[in-house]
């Protein structure tokens, strides 16, 4: 008899809030098309971290550059789908759901987690790392815990023995006992009370049980991610975290808030999987970055508008390194409104995470059958 000692594939997803710039972040230094159409928002060639003859990362991303050498991050070109409205609310709306023509009610994170723990027997399967519940984790009857700061995160910590605790909880219960049952909403509003305050006492006590020699950064992508790694470390039984950096909207001053943005999140992702490297912890764990929407192929003298396609980056040990998919033309005949055409539909991404990572069923997550880009070691 065999024991197998393999570890759940846990995801941590990036979303960079605000629509972030494809063509500043992967640079096309070595087309002339590239600072024709951008005048003033454009980074010189000598600055790109070049990663062949034809593209680069922006200077700002030197950790990942390094991460992309060792063959750790996937490039995913050009991702997005049909007839972008480039609404922020709306375009993060179709990502959250899958549902590009309609809208959505379920986060696709949120039937994941139905897939992983259909029983609700782990309330702390799904991490949300901010000041409110992102709609992609968000699904009837999926406890999600909410997290804005882990060190003050948790209402009973300071309440013992464990039979006081109990009681507390259990006038929390009663509190909430009147919502549940008087409707559909109601009860899901009920139910996730009582299962957040569940999370908050589980929760709490990754941070005493942390100890790290990486000194992150102060700043909000920093204290996520490091959030994300203690409760990682603390071995709760979380699959799926999610957080965010932003803002990516960078209509006006696009060239230092780009770089300011990207300064932390690279050091923030290097720092995060060295810490859980340094812990022999890190062998199971993908990140995922995306963006709504990318940004106007033309520059508006001081920043970028909204766009249509954009990059994606999978990120870890367990992701092949390299590019995925083409970089849209920039030819001015193959752009659509100003904008590049995506040629990857985002659905497809999902799909390689979901099945090849994640080992679930794609199809009823992303509502049909994709083909998927292979950035995945199976």
């Amino acid at each position: 008899m065999t024991t197998t000692t393999k570890k759940d594939p846990v995801i941590v997803i990036v979303q960079l809030t605000g629509g972030n710039d494809y063509l500043n972040t992967v640079i096309p230094y070595n087309n002339s098309l590239y600072k024709d159409y951008r005048p003033s928002v454009n980074i010189d060639e000598e600055k790109v971290l070049k990663i062949n003859n034809d593209i680069g990362f922006h200077p700002a991303m030197n950790d990942l550059h390094k991460m992309y050498q060792d063959g750790n991050v996937a490039v995913i070109h050009g991702v997005g789908y049909e007839n972008s409205p480039r609404s922020h609310f709306r375009s993060m709306d179709i990502w959250h759901t899958c549902e590009p023509d309609k809208l959505g009610t379920e986060g696709w994170l949120g039937r994941a987690v139905k897939q992983i723990d259909p029983n609700k027997q782990n309330v702390v399967t799904a991490v949300s790392m901010g000041a409110s519940l992102y709609r992609a984790l968000v699904a009837p009857d999926v406890p999600v815990a909410t997290v804005e700061n882990l060190d003050n995160y948790g209402l009973l910590t300071d309440i013992s023995p464990q039979d006081k605790r109990n009681r507390v909880l259990d006038r929390y219960k009663k509190m909430y006992s009147p919502m549940i049952g008087s409707g559909p909403v109601m009860d899901f509003l009920g139910q996730t009370g009582l299962d957040a305050i569940k999370g908050a006492d589980i929760l709490n006590i990754a941070p005493s049980k942390y100890t790290s020699s990486v000194e992150y950064a102060d700043n909000s992508i920093s204290r996520k991610l490091k959030g994300i790694a203690q409760i990682h470390l603390a071995n709760l039984g979380t699959r799926v975290f999610y957080c965010d950096l932003g803002s990516f909207d960078t209509h006006a001053d696009q060239l230092s808030t780009h770089d300011r943005l990207w300064t932390s999140a690279s050091r923030a992702i290097r720092d995060f999987f060295d810490d859980l490297e340094s812990h022999g912890e890190a062998d199971n764990v993908t990140m995922f970055l995306f963006s709504e929407f990318g940004r106007r192929v033309y520059d508006n003298g001081a920043g970028t508008d909204h766009g249509a396609g954009g990059v994606c980056f999978a990120i870890g040990p367990n992701v092949k390194g390299g590019e995925y998919g083409n970089y849209p033309s920039m030819n001015e005949s193959k752009l659509d409104q100003g904008d590049l055409v995506p040629e990857i539909d985002f659905r497809s991404v999902y799909s390689t995470l979901i099945e090849d990572w994640m080992n679930l069923d794609p199809l009823p997550i992303v509502g049909g059958q994709f083909e998927k880009p292979d950035f995945i070691i199976k």
